[in-house]
């Protein structure tokens, strides 16, 4: 029976949970921009890249220029949170499933982005995506530097 993975992790940002959650929601195409030195670009697929059945086309790089294909599977305005179901690119050479769902939240006087990973390796040889949970966090970091100074 295949086993699902969790990985949990979250750091703390300046900006307001909410100018953070509309850049991953609604402004995925500035991202670019943002984050030059790990992300070439983000196309949109299907739909209009910010909806629930939205399909997304990313280059970025994790020491190399990868790909992934994702699609928006959730999006919660009120809790600040949207998932996305990795479906095509890379990682799904290794996992049968991976999904990230991004949480900006303020709790006790901070504000957090808190990423999780939900995956299913294909075999046990797979490593667990620490490297992945990185980038996110990093990305994260990087967009709150920005509005920041925005």
């Amino acid at each position: 029976m295949a086993q699902i993975w969790k990985l949990e992790q979250q750091t703390e940002i300046k900006s307001s949970p909410d100018r953070l959650f509309d850049i991953y929601k609604n402004k995925s195409h500035l991202m670019p921009k943002i984050c030059p030195q790990n992300l070439q670009s983000v196309q949109v697929l299907d739909g209009d890249g910010r909806s629930v059945g939205s399909v997304r086309l990313w280059t970025y790089i994790m020491g190399r220029p990868v790909i992934a294909k994702d699609k928006i599977g959730a999006v919660d305005e009120e809790n600040r949170s949207i998932t996305f179901d990795l479906i095509g690119g890379e990682v799904t050479k290794y996992y049968s499933s991976f999904k990230a769902t991004l949480q900006a939240t303020s709790r006790e006087g901070k504000n957090w982005a808190k990423w999780t990973l939900e995956f299913e390796k294909l075999n046990e040889q797979v490593p667990t995506p620490h490297s992945h949970m990185e980038f996110l966090l990093n990305g994260a970091k990087e967009i709150d530097a920005y509005l920041l100074n925005a």
